[in-house]
């Protein structure tokens, strides 16, 4: 895994290379507007510590990545998503703590609501594999990465419905 931050658009200034998480960049640069993914998956986020809007980079290069998602602010921080190999399941509910219809998944939905006729998505349990998840349908709005576990409820996320979902393949790496 490794991605190298520039502080200026189209790869100029000075630069940061990181092959792991860092949850705050600060210390190494002033701001950042381009970046290049030379390997793995990464969430970056617009806060230090991994907080505020996430943000999905792929193998590729950014060299104006602000412009490209509609960013107001430069990534402070980022995260690698390791690698899954294997199948994907997660089971999407209506309501929160597992309340409502369920669904099991194991492949990208482009709208729960054509789907499944769900309007949204408040809680989940993703069995296998990573999964960003969209507050709109087609893949819009803003993401969040979830990985294993179980998630009662998304208001701590603040107070997000997801209505698309999609897989973090391998071959994105």
């Amino acid at each position: 895994m490794k991605v190298t931050f520039y502080e200026d658009r189209n790869f100029q200034g000075r630069s940061y290379e990181c092959m792991s998480d860092c949850a705050d960049m600060s210390s190494y640069l002033s701001r950042c507007h381009s970046c290049r993914v030379e390997s793995g998956c990464w969430m970056m986020y617009d806060n230090p510590n991994y907080m505020g809007n996430q943000y999905f980079f792929k193998r590729g290069e950014y060299s104006d990545y602000m412009s490209m998602f509609g960013m107001s602010s430069w990534i402070r921080s980022c995260r690698t998503i390791p690698m899954h190999r294997g199948s994907y399941k997660m089971r999407v509910y209506e309501r929160e703590n597992f309340g409502g219809q369920m669904y099991d998944m194991t492949d990208d939905c482009d709208s729960i609501m054509d789907r499944y006729r769900m309007s949204h998505c408040q809680s989940c349990h993703v069995m296998d594999g990573h999964w960003l998840m969209y507050e709109q349908p087609h893949y819009r709005g803003k993401m969040w990465w979830f990985k294993p576990g179980e998630y009662r409820n998304f208001s701590n996320m603040g107070g997000n419905r997801f209505m698309s979902m999609r897989r973090i393949m391998d071959s994105w790496y």
